[in-house]
């Protein structure tokens, strides 16, 4: 009542107040606080101390045996022993003589033995090489094998996966896609014209095969069958696109090289037909991008002169430097491809005359050629130029076209040696600058200058 001037709020937090005091002191916590003192320096008084620990001199000596001082019984020190010098392999070359000469028998059986099982591993090597030769010479071309399936000369190809029936593609420079079911009973081959200038690349979907995408100077196409429709992906203003191959195994993204030197990601699962990202890698001229079979993230860009592996993912607008570059082209370089199964190997074509194959099993700075041949790629302005493709069934050939007479396409392995050349001087008599080989059946596919591919 005392309180009366203040408000409602005020009173009522008075009175919590008051009452909290009044039970704190039902409690008589300084009665508790002080018994808690008294108990603990009770305990106190009787904390006993450690006893310190005895000096070493109080300590009794231990006792060693003579044994372990090094001294006789007699009382005399036993000297040490010398350290053993081995002897010192002389320089040169060792003779595979044993330590032991007792054990002459049991090295000789060892030796065989090396030496048997070393045998066995290279004949097996050999065999395989004389089978894949075999192989090779079975393939074969003939007339009904041969067919027109674009009007004009062939830029790019590609070979449906299938294993029961021989599908092929081919763009022309006019901007047609064939396609010609080689099994089929039909003669003839059907031919679109989804480009208005020349398909440069092409790939059937490695995640739906029923997709087949095409690449012109403007655009970025993907032939779906299923829907009868050649749908865009990817648009560019300026007519300049070169190549593309999938970042990933769905196929859902691409990296796209341009003729003037930049790179592009494209992404199809975003709306618009523009990229994601342009790049500038410093080329003046990019004719060919390939992704590396194993670390997708990795694509290499042939230009001018220049081979380079890139990281697409540190890839920005300008500015970016090649995880590595591969050395020695002197003039324009055609293409270059990654090796199918590992990826380390390069296979280049180079407007000096020369196929280069590098090792890319470990990305260093620079890389230089690992083997070199020497090979006629002046195809002048009427021919596509070649491109060495690998054989995606195994690790170490290659094809390309040949200037040589008779025409034939040539399969290098990746010492620069020449493993088989595919020749018909009855059926083929016009230089193939674009090839493909199937990936699981011993089937080469060659295209001309006039719009005719020749089936192997």
């Amino acid at each position: 009542d005392g309180y009366s001037q203040l408000s409602a709020y005020e009173r009522k937090r008075l009175k919590n107040i008051t009452e909290n005091a009044k039970f704190f002191a039902a409690l008589k916590l300084h009665e508790v606080s002080a018994r808690l003192h008294q108990i603990a320096s009770r305990r106190q008084s009787h904390v006993t101390k450690r006893a310190k620990p005895k000096k070493a001199e109080d300590e009794p000596v231990r006792r060693r045996s003579m044994r372990l001082q090094r001294v006789e019984p007699s009382g005399t020190p036993v000297p040490e022993p010398e350290a053993e010098e081995l002897p010192r392999v002389p320089a040169g070359p060792v003779p595979m003589v044993p330590e032991d000469q007792e054990s002459s028998k049991l090295t000789q059986e060892l030796l065989a033995t090396w030496t048997r099982i070393s045998e066995v591993l290279l004949a097996t090597a050999n065999d395989f090489w004389i089978m894949y030769q075999d192989s090779l010479s079975s393939m074969v071309l003939s007339e009904e094998n041969i067919r027109k399936v674009v009007k004009y000369r062939v830029c790019s190809m590609a070979i449906h996966p299938s294993q029961s029936i021989v599908l092929v593609a081919a763009g022309d420079k006019s901007g047609q896609v064939g396609l010609w079911n080689v099994d089929g009973e039909s003669a003839g081959a059907c031919a679109f014209v989804p480009h208005s200038s020349p398909v440069s690349c092409m790939h059937f979907s490695p995640w739906h095969p029923a997709h087949l995408l095409s690449l012109s100077n403007d655009v970025l196409r993907c032939g779906d069958v299923t829907r009868a429709i050649f749908d865009e992906i990817c648009r560019s203003e300026d007519d300049d696109f070169s190549s593309f191959d999938f970042l990933d195994d769905n196929a859902s993204t691409a990296v796209v090289g341009h003729w003037a030197g930049d790179v592009a990601v494209v992404d199809r699962r975003t709306p618009g037909t523009s990229p994601e990202l342009s790049a500038d890698i410093g080329f003046k001229r990019t004719r060919t991008v390939h992704v590396h079979p194993v670390n997708k993230q990795y694509f290499m860009a042939a230009g001018s002169v220049d081979v380079c592996i890139y990281d697409v993912r540190y890839l920005k607008s300008k500015g970016n430097k090649p995880l590595s570059s591969l050395k020695g082209h002197t003039k324009s370089v055609a293409s270059a491809y990654f090796s199918p199964v590992t990826g380390n190997r390069v296979v280049t074509v180079c407007a000096d005359d020369k196929l280069r194959v590098y090792d890319t099993s470990s990305l260093s700075s620079t890389l230089a050629a690992l083997s070199t041949v020497s090979h006629n790629c002046n195809t002048g302005r009427w021919l596509t130029r070649f491109r060495a493709v690998w054989d995606p069934k195994q690790e170490r050939c290659f094809a390309v076209g040949s200037m040589a007479r008779p025409r034939q396409v040539q399969l290098f392995r990746d010492t620069g040696a020449l493993l088989h050349a595919f020749h018909n001087p009855d059926c083929l008599g016009s230089v193939c600058s674009i090839n493909v080989l199937h990936p699981s059946r011993n089937i080469l596919v060659g295209g001309n200058s006039s719009g005719r591919l020749h089936v192997f």
